[in-house]
């Protein structure tokens, strides 16, 4: 049976799929949204949201172990992990819920089941077929392996399984030191666990500037954390109460779990993509900078395509796309304008380009570096880092990089400074509140301008 022709039929409810969903209804287009699991994919459920929350109360639980430092006396009696997934998974389905009735309260049809592109135009859920004068392809990323090491779910496990775990490990072994994996080793240090992150490029977050990799690495070597950096994995094997983790050259590494965070790979797989002529390279759908796929009737988006997997990328290609099918002109996203955070601790945040990009596209470069020592709410918080500002030579601010505690709620005004293509002069004449961890933006900009306040040298 066949289902009337809507204007778009959207493959995946995820970050994407439900933004396009949104964003075409308020242009006047019919939408049937089609998700086999719950709306928000990976984001809301196994991703960006619940593990944030685990952060915070990794937080909690180390401010808590702190608070002498403040003068408060608290004693830390330990993590309630019952308690602490009850907060994250209250979190996650208040907002699944107030996404759901958002969704539906705009008169978009959703469907629950798995899709299967059977035409240029058609979507086949289980002996129904949804037509539409477009299709978006929305169908997002699962956590990958290496060839060789498989994810069993009990000693070996994915940041899927990490999410739900029962139990605190006594040790782990993170495989792969970018987002996903700094993000956990911080949160088991903070629960009490022995870490040691395995990365086979030389710096934890490779691609982050190279002083922030080595700001957070130094605030991790306080904590605990270790890392065998430039170190490529070779095999795991079980042990009675654990694994056994070997690199090459041979060091072996002992825990009760290996992470393995070694990214996320696009869900295209039996949706039917080859044979309607869709191209895709290493399993991504390849797109033009509009989200077109090579079928003129099909777009795609989010962690599917191969550009920034964060939701807030996926949100704006999911509304790009419904623009342009709404009939205006929107223009294409500036990936480098995009602001990047990690959640550990200390944060990591970053928008525009590191200064080796920037050298690689010949642009003649400026930096400053302002310590957040210097900065009396840092100090209030206790945190340590720093922030850079990289400018072109009598040019705009190229890239703004921070690391330090709750940083990432900063880097919004970098993300405004690196777009409007400020001049360092410009942002030197704004005011920044006292005392915050803003003003730390503000000093950079000074500095750069030729006129440091609070700056020693």
């Amino acid at each position: 049976m066949s289902n009337s022709p809507y204007d778009i039929v959207v493959l995946g409810g995820g970050s994407g799929g439900y933004a396009c969903a949104l964003r075409a209804v308020e242009l006047g287009l019919s939408v049937v949204l089609i998700e086999k699991d719950k709306l928000g994919g990976t984001c809301l459920n196994r991703g960006c949201i619940p593990t944030k929350a685990l952060l915070h109360a990794a937080e909690v639980a180390d401010q808590t172990r702190e608070s002498a430092t403040f003068g408060v006396k608290a004693r830390f009696e330990g993590i309630d992990l019952p308690g602490v997934h009850a907060y994250k998974d209250r979190v996650v389905s208040t907002t699944v819920k107030g996404l759901t009735g958002l969704i539906k309260s705009k008169g978009i049809t959703i469907v629950e089941g798995e899709g299967r592109v059977t035409g240029p135009t058609t979507v086949q859920v289980g002996d129904t077929t949804y037509e539409g004068r477009h299709i978006v392809l929305a169908t997002g990323s699962v956590p990958r392996s290496l060839p060789g090491l498989e994810i069993d779910g009990e000693r070996v496990i994915s940041s899927d399984h990490a999410l739900v775990l029962d139990r605190i490990p006594q040790s782990v072994v993170v495989l792969g030191g970018g987002v996903i994996g700094v993000e956990f080793a911080s949160v088991w240090r903070s629960f009490g666990a022995e870490v040691t992150i395995v990365e086979a490029l030389p710096h934890l977050l490779p691609l982050e500037e190279e002083s922030s990799s080595k700001r957070l690495e130094r605030a991790f070597r306080k904590r605990g954390i270790k890392f065998e950096l430039g170190a490529r994995f070779d095999s795991v094997k079980h042990t009675e109460s654990g694994v056994i983790v070997t690199l090459e050259g041979g060091k072996t590494l002992d825990a009760d779990l290996l992470l393995v965070a070694v990214g996320r790979g696009p869900v295209s797989e039996g949706l039917g993509l080859e044979e309607v002529g869709v191209e895709t390279e290493r399993g991504f759908v390849k797109v033009d900078q509009y989200c077109r796929t090579n079928v003129p009737t099909i777009s795609a988006v989010g962690d599917l395509i191969p550009t920034l997997q964060l939701a807030h990328v996926g949100f704006a290609e999911g509304i790009l796309v419904a623009e342009r099918l709404g009939g205006l002109d929107p223009a294409p996203i500036d990936y480098d304008g995009v602001p990047r955070i990690t959640y550990s601790e200390p944060e990591v945040a970053s928008v525009g380009v590191t200064s080796e990009v920037a050298r690689e596209r010949g642009h003649d470069i400026v930096e400053v570096t302002y310590d957040l020592a210097g900065n009396p709410r840092s100090k209030i918080l206790g945190t340590q880092g720093e922030v850079k500002v990289i400018a072109a030579k009598d040019g705009p601010v190229l890239g703004v990089h921070i690391v330090g505690s709750r940083v990432g709620e900063l880097i919004t005004e970098g993300q405004l400074i690196y777009n409007w293509e400020a001049l360092p002069s410009e942002v030197a004449q704004l005011i920044h509140p006292h005392p915050t961890q803003s003003e730390a933006i503000g000093e950079a900009h000074l500095a750069l301008a030729g006129k440091p306040l609070h700056v020693h040298g």
